[in-house]
């Protein structure tokens, strides 16, 4: 019979047969304590927002999607995320209000843009020319339609934007048409509104603000640094 380091006899020789310690391996009593027994580093962290384990090396919370990197905290499940996979599909967006009061023509017509090359060199800017290419086609959906830069903070939203164009002014112009004959009118602008033919030297007197000019069929509309402007009947397909 043996006596275990915890002081228990044992027939055993290897492990004590009343608390399982190891037995010296010359059957002495060596120390009389039991050892200490470190214990195993955790393989798990808890997140520090809602507690859940983690492996230790996680860069974001398995449960609650905290981020062990930067501290931040999950974002807020927004009921309209097409991401989450129990969330409802987002409603389609309503179309914009027409900012424009003004009542629709009774016939088609639109406005031709062109970028005149001949008109950027008359007036001389600074800024760079864009390509010409072909003119964009603008609808004329009211009988009154503003030309000019669009500005949010101001809210200002022309009918015929040429923000592109810094030589015009946010409130350039005013086209306006009893049903079957256009008029311009400039809006007190920077660099004046003008009107011309198609044919002949460029025109050189700008329309006194606020005065309404009548265009003519062949006549052009040139304003800012490059833009000329024609209106006319829409074709089909047009509007």
């Amino acid at each position: 019979m043996s006596v275990c380091p915890a002081g228990h006899d044992t027939a055993a020789t290897d492990y004590c047969d009343v608390c399982g310690i190891v037995m010296p391996a010359d059957g002495a009593d060596a120390t009389g304590t039991l050892p200490v027994v470190e214990p195993a580093a955790p393989d798990t962290a808890a997140c520090p927002h809602c507690s859940a384990a983690n492996p230790p090396n996680a860069l974001f919370c398995e449960a609650c999607g905290y981020d062990f990197t930067t501290g931040t905290l999950p974002r807020p499940l927004n009921p309209l995320d097409v991401s989450s996979p129990s969330a409802p599909a987002p409603a389609a967006a309503a179309p914009a209000a027409d900012a424009n009061p003004a009542p629709a023509p009774a016939d088609s017509w639109v406005a031709e843009v062109w970028i005149d090359p001949d008109w950027y060199a008359d007036q001389k800017s600074t800024d760079p020319l864009p390509s010409p290419g072909l003119p964009s086609v603008v609808p004329l959906k009211h009988t009154s339609v503003l030309i000019g830069r669009a500005s949010r903070s101001r809210n200002i939203t022309p009918d015929i934007d040429l923000s592109s164009d810094n030589g015009i002014s946010r409130r350039h112009a005013q086209l306006t048409t009893d049903g079957t004959r256009w008029f311009v009118e400039d809006l007190g602008s920077s660099n004046g509104t003008y009107v011309g033919g198609s044919v002949g030297p460029l025109p050189s007197t700008p329309v006194p603000p606020g005065q309404k000019q009548e265009i003519a069929s062949d006549d052009r509309v040139y304003v800012g640094a490059w833009t000329r402007i024609v209106v006319r009947r829409a074709t089909d397909g047009e509007v």
